[in-house]
């Protein structure tokens, strides 16, 4: 194998990269971004950058010296167009093409979008930058979605002094994720701070004046953030011969055809940890996986590891650090098993069959919350766990 291409510049692709070279592949390294900017840390763009704390420059994953050591062909702000699998080969959108021997798809998700122009999205640096130069003191920001990324956002609009109304479509926002009573202690957090977090309304469309509701009211904004999920970039994959089904398709070494694997936020993957097919949005995962599909790749068939991680993420609202271990989807039952919700500070796991499937904890030090990692590593027993302990549990099905 002499030439491997990397399409998608972000914490997958290069992550696949550098473990290549680790791995000792010495030949052609062809990594492309339809970015213009060398791959930088997405995290921190709802929280520091908006907030103005953060400048672009500490966003850089690597230094121009760390990439350069990669011997990279580097192609950047050009993106990729067409994969052909029996000449092995991507099309890129400045008509060139790229050989492969080897492949790794890391090409990441883009923002669901609402009818209508005007409003604001927050994926790339560009995204953050222009709405924190609209951000200011009696701004009328208008959230739609009270998910992870709206409320990140919501919390240092409000920080910063803008007057916050935060729209969601469910009755809780989050519930489906962590539950009801989790999901009610979120929602107390912006209501406190006198954020108007409206929940059972759907948006049907961006205006000039600010958004219209389905049910034909108007809510005034001076700007409009739209936070309503993501969709995986693998329309430039349409008649390659891959399975596409909400990402990229792959076995449980990341596979998705031969000498072909995907990483992060667009492979959907088989985890045999959990016994079932999950697409991970989040920034651990995607590092994790794309070294796994890097050394998946250059490894013997036989040799192969599965990749089976325990996910893991992380979300900053007000004065609230939250984590989070496991796949808290599709949870049966959720039970706090430290602390209390009230006081905002406790740990609550998630029930998946018979076993501990996921941890969530909101004010505590991260080490209490990795003790359940473990949990969920080795399978424990749900009811041996709640036998151990005085558990408050709460039926998944009774929640909103």
């Amino acid at each position: 194998m002499r030439r491997i291409a990397v399409v998608g510049a972000s914490a997958a692709g290069l992550a696949a990269a550098e473990t290549l070279r680790r791995e000792g592949y010495d030949g052609t390294l062809t990594l492309v971004g339809d970015e213009p900017e060398p791959p930088y840390d997405r995290l921190p763009l709802s929280k520091q950058v908006l907030a103005a704390e953060w400048e672009p420059d500490r966003l850089a994953l690597r230094t121009p010296a760390d990439l350069a050591a990669l011997d990279l062909d580097l192609r950047l702000g050009v993106a990729a167009t067409g994969l052909d699998l029996a000449a092995r080969a991507v099309r890129l959108a400045d008509g060139s093409e790229v050989p492969y021997d080897g492949l790794v798809i890391a090409t990441g998700v883009r923002p669901r979008r609402l009818p209508g122009e005007g409003a604001h999205v927050l994926r790339t640096l560009g995204d953050a930058l222009t709405l924190r130069e609209r951000l200011s003191p009696g701004l009328r920001l208008v959230v739609v979605g009270a998910g992870f990324l709206g409320a990140e956002a919501a919390a240092v609009a409000w920080r910063l002094g803008a007057a916050v109304t935060v729209l969601e479509p469910a009755a809780v926002p989050l519930a489906h994720a962590v539950g009801a009573d989790v999901g009610r202690m979120l929602t107390r957090a912006h209501v406190e701070r006198g954020v108007d977090l409206r929940c059972g309304v759907k948006v049907s469309e961006v205006t000039e004046e600010g958004v219209r509701l389905a049910d034909g009211e108007e809510i005034e904004a001076d700007e409009v953030l739209v936070a309503v999920g993501s969709l995986p970039n693998t329309e430039w994959l349409d008649g390659s011969g891959l399975t596409i089904g909400d990402g990229v398709l792959c076995d449980e070494f990341c596979e998705a055809a031969e000498n072909v694997y995907a990483a992060g936020d667009m492979a959907r993957w088989y985890n045999p940890l959990f016994g079932t097919s999950m697409r991970i949005e989040h920034r651990t995962n995607a590092a994790e996986q794309g070294m796994a599909a890097a050394r998946n790749l250059l490894a013997a068939r036989q040799a192969r590891k599965a990749f089976a991680p325990v996910p893991y993420f992380w979300s900053d609202q007000y004065d609230m650090k939250i984590q989070a271990y496991g796949f808290l989807r599709g949870h049966e039952e959720v039970a706090v098993v430290e602390g209390d919700l009230a006081e905002r500070r406790f740990v609550a796991a998630y029930r998946s069959g018979d076993r501990v499937g996921g941890a969530l904890a909101v004010g505590v030090a991260p080490k209490v919350i990795r003790q359940w990692r473990q949990a969920i590593v080795t399978g424990a027993s749900w009811h041996e766990l709640v036998r151990a302990s005085s558990l408050r549990s709460t039926p998944a099905q009774r929640s909103p």
